[in-house]
């Protein structure tokens, strides 16, 4: 293994061209043991390109890639993972039905008498998990058993068991809760001390500052900058992606006279979820949920579109009581829900943007599919979704269009209140300020936004007053601008009974 802050790769240099069109200008990384190495970009900022050329995918159209000192050229990914460099993709590669260790050493088995040596492969894989401080993986279980933090263990045990040296982690955290963010952490902390080098690509700032020594910038596919972490702000770190301010991700607050009436009411609303919640949505006004995972705060928003309905208290709408038992009710009264699992719940991946566009409109509402090509046209222009055309699938657009299309389903049917859940979850900085701009200019449009979000930058810089969730009920409300620090004492409980 090399020593600790050695350089294991460097790319210098890079270029990469498709069809004509630049995608690497001139691009400069090194990755050295034992460190974390953050590379940041907006989308078609060139990171994935960059991934592809280290794992052996693409061949640069100029510039070099040294592994050990040594210059080298890759033809294939083979050949990268000959020389320790392996890429743990934002979708699992896993066979669900396959055992740990079958996964780990898939199409690299090994043999004994003409047969599959499973208990060897069992064996290693078991040491891989030692090695790593997971003993509590069964190399011989099924994957489809495992959480998907555990899942992702999996990915990296295999990525290890071809003697990786150098670890790309593409968004680990996407698709995993904010409790096994934790796990997360502690596993690339362990991988870090065991000499590992680590390319670490995210668009959660949090994440970057708390994990990465070292941070490099690409903007329209060229090298902006490489510095240590500990020397950028998160200011600092957006101007370099995007050519301005944070401050500038979020769109000016709403002011009493765009405050208008009550649309949603809940008065000591409960189910086994959640107990004695009270609120008032008003029109014009972006309000903010916040709170711990497993607090409830995602839990009041299903229940308020009724897929987990309320079974105690009162829900009004326009200040009328209403009994909401299941979606199809709920977009009938005028309530929208962005679910949190956009792949999973929020769009139909595999059907083109303009049928996810008018996917709700369909399902729940009269005549649904008749919105003439002309108004869908101006509804996706509005949401600024950039795409081929409204007959693209959605699963080949980028994180942030595809949260565009999600918006764009709600705004088809034009409701009176929306829940959105993590709106900008897993997308950059540049598609975060889009979004945030459409979810104010819905509030400037009379609609009552109420937005859940595990980031307290954007919960605060976006909302217009604060609710925090505390073991299944409402701790207490803050004002606009409120502290990340008050609105955690409110979410651990030792902020309660401070706030009026």
């Amino acid at each position: 293994m090399t020593a600790a802050g050695e350089v294991v790769v460097r790319l210098t240099g890079i270029t990469k061209s498709f069809l004509g069109v630049p995608v690497l200008r001139g691009v400069d990384l090194d990755l050295r043991a034992g460190e974390v190495h953050a590379l940041m970009g907006e989308n078609g900022a060139g990171k994935s390109t960059l991934l592809k050329v280290l794992a052996g995918v693409h061949r640069p159209d100029s510039g070099q890639v040294e592994v050990d000192g040594e210059p080298v050229v890759f033809g294939t990914p083979r050949d990268a993972q000959a020389r320790g460099i392996a890429i743990i993709h934002q979708e699992f590669t896993l066979l669900e039905h396959r055992t740990v260790a079958e996964n780990v050493y898939l199409g690299r088995e090994p043999v004994r008498r003409g047969q599959v040596d499973r208990r060897k492969m069992e064996a290693d894989t078991k040491g891989l998990l030692d090695w790593l401080g997971e003993e509590g993986i069964d190399p011989a279980g099924q994957v489809s058993r495992l959480s998907v933090a555990r899942k992702q263990v999996v990915e990296i045990v295999k990525a290890l068991s071809t003697d990786a040296r150098v670890l790309a982690m593409d968004e680990p955290t996407a698709a995993l809760a904010d409790h096994e963010v934790e796990l997360l952490y502690d596993l690339v902390g362990r991988l870090r001390a065991r000499g590992i080098a680590i390319l670490y690509v995210s668009h959660r700032m949090r994440e970057v500052f708390d994990l990465s020594r070292r941070i490099t910038v690409l903007k329209d596919g060229a090298f902006v900058t490489t510095a240590p972490t500990a020397e950028l702000t998160s200011d600092q770190l957006v101007r370099h992606m995007v050519g301005r301010s944070l401050d500038a991700l979020y769109p000016d607050r709403a002011t009493a006279s765009d405050i208008g009436d009550v649309r949603l009411a809940l008065r000591g609303a409960g189910n086994g979820r959640v107990r004695g919640v009270t609120f008032e949505l008003r029109s014009g006004e972006v309000v903010g949920i916040a709170g711990l995972q497993g607090s409830g705060r995602s839990a009041i928003a299903r229940a308020i579109w009724g897929v987990e309905p309320f079974t105690s208290g009162t829900l009004e709408v326009d200040g009328e009581p209403r009994r909401v038992t299941d979606p199809r009710t709920a977009v009938r009264l005028g309530l929208g829900y962005v679910t949190e699992d956009r792949k999973g719940e929020g769009l139909a991946l595999r059907q083109s943007i303009r049928d996810n566009a008018l996917l709700v409109r369909r399902a729940a509402l009269p005549g649904g599919g008749g919105r003439k090509r002309s108004d869908l046209a101006a509804l996706l222009k509005s949401v600024a979704v950039v795409a081929r055309g409204e007959h693209q699938e959605v699963r080949y657009l980028s994180g942030g269009n595809q949260q565009k299309v999600v918006l764009a389903k709600w705004l088809a049917v034009g409701p009176r209140v929306l829940v959105v859940d993590e709106p900008t979850r897993g997308i950059d900085v540049g598609a975060k300020q889009a979004v945030h701009r459409l979810l104010r200019d819905l509030a400037r449009n009379g609609v009552a936004v109420l937005m859940i979000s595990s980031e307290l930058p954007e919960l605060i810089g976006m909302s217009d007053r604060i609710l925090v969730v505390h073991e299944g009920t409402i701790a207490g409300e803050l004002p606009a601008g409120a502290s990340e620090e008050a609105v955690m004492g409110l979410a651990t409980g030792h902020g309660i009974g401070e706030v009026a």
